[in-house]
């Protein structure tokens, strides 16, 4: 009999060789596939399984429990033959396998509660661990068949994968795979913000893997049997995305460093999900997915790219964004791609702090760069979770539970860890110590008006470390980064007077320098603002979720010791405001103008019917419209930003808000806010750029105001009276006329007699495109079809 078993082992052994010979270019060192409690082999697609009686070697285990159940109760929606069997063990238990060749190596383990005898597997608890990392701790399954996927790097001659069950409980397993994986499958190339950072020694569990725009590839279709879900379940707004599939183009570069049918395979790269509206000129908003994933962990995102939709080269550039991050922007496909359409192309990103939300959040969108017709593709992603400090993938405090029959390698885990953390946690207490009398020395004869950050009532506290990674911002942050004080205080030369660039009523604004070289502006929150918590709070739930070409975006946030920070990308024209009046700035040009009014709409626009439910705004001013190096407007500052009404309902009631001069008369009697409160006040803000004064001049009694204004000089027909001197002669009658008319409809009394601002949007183009006319007689640009020399109204305010 023993004889037979033997026979059948080498057989066993020899078909999955040559199976992996055939169906792979990739032959792993090290494939062991096992089908824990069978009496038999088990084939599943072109793979076999050893029959568990058969691997019996590698399993050490002082009492355990074979089980099985018949394949046609198995309700899964994986209907495999591998969840008809399973082992259970009842005390800390081993496999050990030989490792041929050290490296990264897969593991598998499958898992399907079901009930045998008096073992409901449900009802199982267990950690799993190697000899140097934690892999689940206090794990259970419910319901549904689940496989864990890990990658280790092993660099001994054996893996010892020990279940442990908790407390009272079991643990339980149906198969098990031990793979060799292909050396360049993981390096350290992937881009981070933590130097010293060597993801190829770390251990990863596979969070999700998505097939973009296109069906479930399954293990056969894949050389490392890995299985690709599709991505419409985590889409953010599927009426944004179009699903494209060309697989016959894909192309794999042999003669390069690209992807190769190892990295992903070729459904992958030939199926994607674009914007819906590519071929749409001047389409402007992000196709977002949304994943849920463990807090505390740092992940390595895999994004996968191959072009198969552009027609020629250099026809496609996009940013890609991870939570509130640009990953990389102005992406060039066919520059990354040796010049070839078609050809597969990854990129890796290591997420620069550990997550303080459950929720990760990738968006692809335009570049600023002038596309004829925007757009933004991903193929496939990968996120894949890395051990913390103390080597676990379950959490700081998911370690191994204490067992009588524990082996000695979860014991050095164990004991390991909990020596490392509370070695940690002596030394964070003494830093915080050190930290908090300091402050204290330094802050005496000052008092604080406002309280920390506050999560459900309890109030948190963090010290400033380079690499503290706190989640006192999680209730409203879902997506953004927390920066430590100490990283914002070198960035801002701590925070040096000379580097202040505005000042608000929320505080003060520096200009920043990050360590990689970024500009940044960084608003510090005044402890005497009137604008305090719920501000801060609001500014980083809406920036964090929002990704747009004309928003300003939000780099991160600190609340260290009651701070209130936030980190935006830099504006290096300042506001629209400066270039209008009261400063430096040089004036614009009335084309310029136009631009900067049509992005600011743009980005208004999008936030009124780009996400699920309007976004309204409240404080739209010159003050608010940013201006990059390349006069795009960007709009900013949302503080006081609302969630529009819902579906059912016309308005959302609340207390008044904004800026004077800028303020909806209408939201002002009946405290009703609508978008169309955002209408009215970009209409002022219409007014404002022609006419270049402040929207309030108290020196003048009769045209204090200057929406009321304007608005007596449009009904008279005579707007070219009021204009900017320095645009005299410069603006075309038609072109007048429509930007008038415009600003008139915004500023109507009631707001369902106002345009929306997709009408505003459109009627600005319209504007652009009058004064860009070509006219006959007109090649010189000396037509008499344009405003008059001279705007005498208007030379008071300059």
């Amino acid at each position: 009999m023993m004889g037979y078993r033997k026979f059948d082992l080498f057989i066993w052994v020899l078909s999955v060789l040559c199976l992996g010979w055939l169906c792979s270019g990739f032959n792993p060192a090290d494939n062991y596939l096992i089908d824990c409690g069978s009496p038999a082999n088990t084939s599943v697609g072109d793979r076999v399984y050893v029959a568990d009686n058969l691997a019996s070697k590698f399993l050490s285990t002082p009492k355990d429990v074979v089980a099985n159940i018949s394949l046609k109760s198995i309700t899964s929606f994986d209907d495999s033959p591998l969840y008809q069997t399973a082992r259970i063990f009842t005390e800390s238990s081993k496999y050990t396998f030989s490792i041929s060749q050290s490296g990264r190596h897969w593991i598998r383990l499958y898992f399907y509660p079901f009930v045998f005898g008096g073992y409901d597997l449900s009802k199982a608890k267990f950690s799993v661990s190697t000899q140097n990392h934690v892999l689940l701790g206090d794990f259970s399954v419910q319901n549904a068949s689940l496989v864990k996927e890990f990658s280790v790097n092993i660099t001994s001659d054996s893996l010892v994968i020990t279940f442990t069950p908790s407390n009272n409980s079991f643990a339980f397993l149906n198969a098990i795979e031990v793979v060799s994986v292909p050396d360049q499958l993981i390096t350290d190339d992937a881009n981070n913000g933590l130097h010293g950072l060597t993801t190829h020694t770390q251990a990863l569990e596979t969070s999700w893997r998505v097939n973009m725009g296109g069906p479930t590839v399954s293990f056969e279709k894949d050389t490392l049997w890995r299985t690709w879900v599709p991505d419409h379940s985590f889409q953010v707004n599927a009426n944004l995305a179009k699903y494209v599939s060309n697989i016959e183009a894909v192309t794999y570069d042999a003669d390069s460093a690209l992807a190769t049918k190892d990295i992903a395979p070729q459904t992958v790269y030939g199926t994607l999900t674009e914007m819906k509206s590519a071929d749409e000129p001047n389409s402007n908003f992000n196709v977002s997915w949304e994943f849920t994933v463990d807090p505390g962990f740092q992940y390595l995102v895999r994004f996968h790219f191959c072009d198969v939709v552009s027609k020629s080269l250099n026809q496609l550039y996009f940013n890609v964004y991870l939570d509130s991050l640009i990953v990389v922007r102005d992406l060039d496909l066919s520059t990354l791609a040796t010049n070839k359409l078609a050809v597969p192309y990854y990129m890796d990103y290591v997420t620069t702090s550990a997550a303080v939300s459950n929720k990760l959040r990738i968006s692809i969108g335009p570049s600023p760069l002038n596309n004829a017709y925007p757009n933004a593709i991903l193929n496939g992603l990968e996120i894949m979770k890395l051990n913390n400090s103390a080597g676990s993938l379950s959490g700081a405090n998911s370690l191994v539970p204490s067992s009588n029959s524990s082996s000695k390698s979860n014991v050095g885990v164990i004991v390991g860890a909990g020596v490392g953390s509370f070695i940690a946690v002596v030394l964070a207490a003494i830093l915080f110590v050190l930290y908090r009398r300091r402050k204290r020395l330094a802050d005496q004869g000052h008092s604080k008006t406002w309280l920390p950050f506050t999560i459900n009532g309890t109030n948190s506290h963090t010290t400033g470390s380079k690499y503290s990674y706190g989640t006192t911002a999680s209730a409203a942050s879902n997506y953004s980064y927390r920066f430590p004080f100490g990283v914002v205080q070198e960035a801002t030369n701590n925070f040096d007077e000379s580097w202040v660039i505005g000042i608000g009523g929320f505080g003060k604004v520096y200009k920043g320098v990050l360590n990689d070289g970024t500009k940044v502006a960084v608003k510090r929150g005044n402890p005497r603002s009137q604008q305090g918590l719920a501000e801060f709070r609001t500014e980083i739930e809406m920036l964090s979720q929002l990704r747009h070409r004309h928003l300003v975006s939000l780099i991160g946030y600190c609340d260290d010791d009651s701070e209130m920070i936030l980190v935006y990308e830099y504006m290096e024209n300042g506001t629209l405001k400066s270039h209008l009046h009261g400063s430096g700035h040089p004036s614009l040009s009335w084309k310029q103008r136009l631009e900067v009014c049509i992005g600011a709409a743009r980005g208004l626009h999008y936030l009124h019917t780009g996400c699920a439910k309007a976004i309204i705004h409240r404080d739209v001013k010159s003050a608010n419209i940013l201006l990059t190096e390349n006069l795009m407007a960007k709009v900013a500052d949302f503080g006081l930003s609302k969630r529009g009404p819902e579906i059912d309902q016309s308005h959302v009631s609340t207390a008044v808000r904004g800026s004077l001069g800028y303020l909806d008369p209408e939201y002002f009697r009946r405290k009703k806010l609508t978008e169309k409160s955002d209408v009215y006040s970009f209409g002022v803000v219409l007014f404002e750029v022609l006419c270049a004064r402040p929207v309030l001049d108290p020196s003048i009694t009769k045209e204090m105001n200057l929406d009321e204004w304007a608005m007596e000089w449009q009904k008279k027909g005579q707007l070219e009276q009021i204009i900017d001197s320095t645009l005299a002669g410069k603006i075309r009658p038609d072109s007048l006329r429509k930007f008038g008319e415009t600003a008139e409809k915004c500023l109507a009394d009631n707001g369902v007699d106002r345009p929306s601002m997709g009408d505003v949007l459109w009627n600005l183009e319209c504007a652009l495109q009058l004064q860009e006319a070509e006219i006959p007689g007109d090649a010189e640009g000396n037509s008499t079809n344009t405003i008059g020399e001279q705007s005498p109204l208007v030379n008071n305010f300059q």
